[in-house]
């Protein structure tokens, strides 16, 4: 059984992992702003208030995550603990002998970073260069993105282009033939890509800054 306070971890949690605050979690999910503010989990007689149902069932649908990674955030100790993921500087992103045809690492020029167990999803970090992401992401963030995470719109992603550009951007618009990005720097374009002069594009699951 879950306890009110995991349950609460668990939203932290799942917020951090996908690059959000709480509040920034409760409005992608539809909420009020404040939901998950730490003053709204206890009254002010003391008494414990849990988010709903409902609640729940938004964060999943806007995050894209699984009960079981609820859960699984929900756990103190989680099994696992913490693991090594690769790390790639942002140039050298670049370079397709360091990629899988399905944008995975490969080769042995990677270093390595210890970040929370993804048991759930192939990921990869990355770490930002220049300026042209700010102010979201800065020179020297890293980012933790995955190849393989479902794809949905608002979501924040990084794209590798046949030709070796790499690029941060919004998801805007996805059809069969083109992928409509936008630019999270607004002194940078917009862009429409055609989906056949890219390489892979990765959900960006978390952010160090």
């Amino acid at each position: 059984m879950l306890t009110h306070g995991q349950v609460w971890t668990a939203i932290d949690r799942l917020a951090e992992r996908y690059g959000m605050s709480a509040s920034g979690l409760a409005r992608k999910a539809g909420l009020d702003a404040t939901s998950f503010n730490k003053s709204k989990r206890v009254s002010p007689d003391g008494r414990q208030r849990w988010p709903s149902t409902e609640s729940i069932a938004k964060v999943l649908g806007a995050t894209g995550a699984s009960l079981q990674e609820f859960i699984t955030l929900a756990d103190p100790n989680p099994t696992g603990g913490h693991a090594t993921i690769p790390l790639v500087g942002w140039a050298q992103a670049g370079a397709g002998r360091l990629f899988t045809p399905d944008g995975m690492p490969a080769g042995t020029a990677w270093e390595e970073i210890e970040f929370p167990d993804f048991s759930l999803d192939k990921v990869f970090a990355i770490e930002v260069s220049g300026d042209s992401m700010q102010p979201l992401y800065r020179d020297g963030d890293v980012l933790i993105v995955s190849p393989t995470a479902t794809l949905r719109k608002g979501d924040r992603v990084v794209v590798r282009l046949l030709n070796g550009e790499v690029m941060a951007k919004e998801l805007k618009r996805r059809t069969a033939r083109t992928v409509e990005l936008s630019s999270l720097n607004k002194e940078h374009e917009d862009r429409v890509v055609p989906v056949t002069e890219i390489a892979w594009m990765a959900r960006v699951l978390w952010a160090r800054q």
